[in-house]
């Protein structure tokens, strides 16, 4: 869509007008009308269609004059795409809010990854651009494209391929992951000669990626054609679909009748991939300590891939706290926000003294939550749901009789958190064997967060009328169990307010997997340029337990989402008992926490808990 909404400016003549929802006056009145009155995103696009202007170039207009800009992180956080949308913080107050991912996603915004197939893909298509053209370019042109399949050629070379060849022809005669340096990286891949800063600029005043996609659209890979001249204007399939939406009932123009060059190869729409490597040969610019290349060699060459990883996000937050006056950096959850200070603002240069630290208690007074740290079940198995014990048939077991001894007591709805979609179905499958599942239905229906997401919204609904149908009634059915993961759909952005979530369990703690390459790299950054904290661990391993926290927090944060609201959180795991876990739950939820040594001081609290505010 982008692509053609650009082409469709280009092609502008006597007989083609260009984009028809651009005109100057159209824009100016949508921009006015924009700034006159608060509108989201479906309101803009409503206005534009009726006033038959484009709401997307009308909204940019509106932007300089605009006194609050709301944006999303991508186009914040990038520089190069802030500046193409023409986003100016000089002199501005810089607002993050739901910032307890921000590090990274500032490390995901800068980081790229290109696939075997698209290298070699690429390689083709410019192969065919070069043949083509080589006539019609310029000697010095001609040379930055023969550059370029130079690089894409020893780039396919580094994951295995050869560019004379299909991706899907090719196969590794064995799977490895190595991380390299970027120097490294070039002196392997026999870059270390090229000027890459000149090449990237080449690409970017030449355009070629979108000439190449033009290019591509144009004539089929598979055999170069002239397109035969056609009568009248030529209508893209994007103004076709611009006159269909502006004026669905009119009949006056005839487009089908109109030849349409782009259709001619229409499995070819996508954008053309040298995109995507152009903006990975750009991130081999960046300073050598900063990042890092994965190379990952899979069985078929088309699915190896090279990516390069961000390491050091100050590098890029450090021109926005240059240019903002203020940045302001908020969310419900924030905790641990010592990784925010040392990481970001620290490593920026960004002084002490003008970081100022404000954190306020929940909305609920302390009566309203009952947060309890389990160490032990009801026979007096310890909850040890280390990578090492969690999948022991006894603890297992253990845990299905926690959670059936809760929901006899919860009323309305149990979410239940796992660690993972794998230990979820083994735990589930282990308890169907062994009856306890059956127990669990006696007093709840069962719901499980499906792995796709378009059918999360279902099971929700599910959930959320069972509920409603139990509390409207007095039956054996007390209400549902929603078995979720973290990290998962459920554990971000989704409401348990009232009898939606009146318990919330967290099975474990949903450390992540050290054992990956790339986690193990961060971690050897963090230790090689960050101090020790007061307890003398090193910076990797408090990355590592902040990782699994931030996690845990936005989980449990899923309940409790009004000064009227009430929710017990039980943390099942003898770990949530240790200091160093617990100082970085939230303040609102620490200081309330419950240590529950033995089981039995679990089910005297929450029974009364319940009948407290049941009364």
């Amino acid at each position: 869509m982008n692509d053609r909404c650009l082409d469709l400016h280009k092609k502008k003549s006597k007989k083609n007008p260009g984009c028809l929802f651009r005109k100057e006056e159209l824009l100016q009145a949508f921009k006015d009308k924009a700034l006159l009155e608060v509108a989201d995103i479906e309101q803009l696009v409503t206005n534009g269609r009726q006033m038959k202007a484009c709401p997307y170039y009308g909204a940019r207009r509106a932007v300089p004059l605009a006194e609050v800009v709301a944006l999303p992180y991508n186009t914040l956080l990038h520089k190069k795409t802030r500046e193409a949308c023409n986003i100016k913080l000089e002199g501005s107050v810089v607002i993050v809010d739901e910032a307890h991912n921000l590090l990274e996603t500032i490390n995901n915004v800068h980081s790229v990854e290109i696939t075997g197939a698209q290298i070699i893909k690429a390689h083709s298509q410019l192969s065919q651009y070069e043949q083509k053209f080589r006539t019609r370019l310029k000697a010095k042109n001609l040379l930055y494209v023969r550059q370029i399949l130079f690089v894409l050629g020893k780039l396919s070379a580094l994951v295995g391929g050869k560019v004379e060849y299909t991706a899907d022809s090719q196969v590794n005669s064995k799977i490895e992951v190595c991380l390299v340096t970027i120097n490294d990286f070039l002196f392997q891949g026999q870059l270390d000669n090229f000027n890459m800063f000149k090449l990237l600029r080449y690409s970017q005043r030449s355009q070629i990626s979108r000439k190449l996609h033009g290019f591509v659209e144009k004539y089929p890979e598979t055999e170069v054609k002239v397109v035969p001249r056609t009568e009248g204007p030529s209508v893209s399939g994007l103004t076709k679909f611009l006159h269909e939406i502006s004026s669905p009932k009119e009949k006056t123009l005839n487009l089908e009748a109109i030849p349409d060059v782009s259709q001619s190869n229409s499995q070819s729409t996508m954008s053309s991939p040298l995109m995507q490597i152009e903006s990975f040969l750009d991130t081999l610019t960046n300073a050598d300590q900063n990042g890092r290349i994965v190379i990952s060699k899979q069985t078929k060459v088309g699915q190896s891939s090279l990516k390069f990883l961000m390491l050091n996000p100050a590098v890029h937050f450090v021109s926005i706290l240059q240019e903002a006056r203020s940045v302001i950096v908020a969310g419900g959850t924030m905790q641990p926000v010592a990784e925010f200070k040392d990481q970001l603002f620290h490593a920026a240069g960004v002084p002490p003294s003008r970081i100022l630290e404000f954190s306020c208690g929940h909305v609920i007074p302390g009566r309203q939550l009952l947060p309890v740290a389990v160490a032990q079940g009801p026979t007096g198995t310890t909850l040890d749901f280390t990578f090492q014990s969690r999948e022991k048939p006894l603890v297992i077991e253990e845990l299905g009789r926690v959670l059936s001894n809760v929901c006899n007591v919860v009323p309305g709805g149990v979410v239940c958190f796992f660690p993972s979609y794998d230990y979820e179905k083994l735990v589930i499958s282990a308890w169907e064997k062994s009856g306890v599942l059956a127990k669990i239905q006696l007093k709840k229906k069962v719901l499980r967060e499906p792995k796709r997401s378009g059918l999360a919204d279902q099971v929700l609904t599910e959930y959320s009328d069972c509920i409603k149908r139990c509390m409207s009634w007095q039956g054996s059915i007390t209400g549902a169990v929603l078995m979720c993961v973290v990290g998962g759909k459920m554990s971000e952005g989704i409401n348990f307010s009232d009898d939606l979530g009146r318990c919330i369990v967290m099975v474990g703690l949903p450390f992540p997997n050290i054992n990956s390459p790339e986690l193990k790299e961060k971690m050897n950054y963090l230790n090689a340029n960050f101090q020790k904290d007061q307890d003398g661990r090193q910076a990797g391993q408090v990355h590592y337990e902040n990782l699994c926290m931030k996690a845990v927090n936005q989980s449990i944060g899923r309940a409790i989402r009004h000064k009227n609201d009430y929710a017990s959180i039980l943390l099942l795991d003898q770990r949530y008992l240790r200091g160093n876990i617990i100082n970085k739950l939230p303040a609102w939820i620490s200081k309330h926490l419950q240590k529950a040594e033995r089981f039995p001081l679990l089910m005297q609290s929450l029974p009364k808990f319940f009948s407290l505010h049941k009364n």
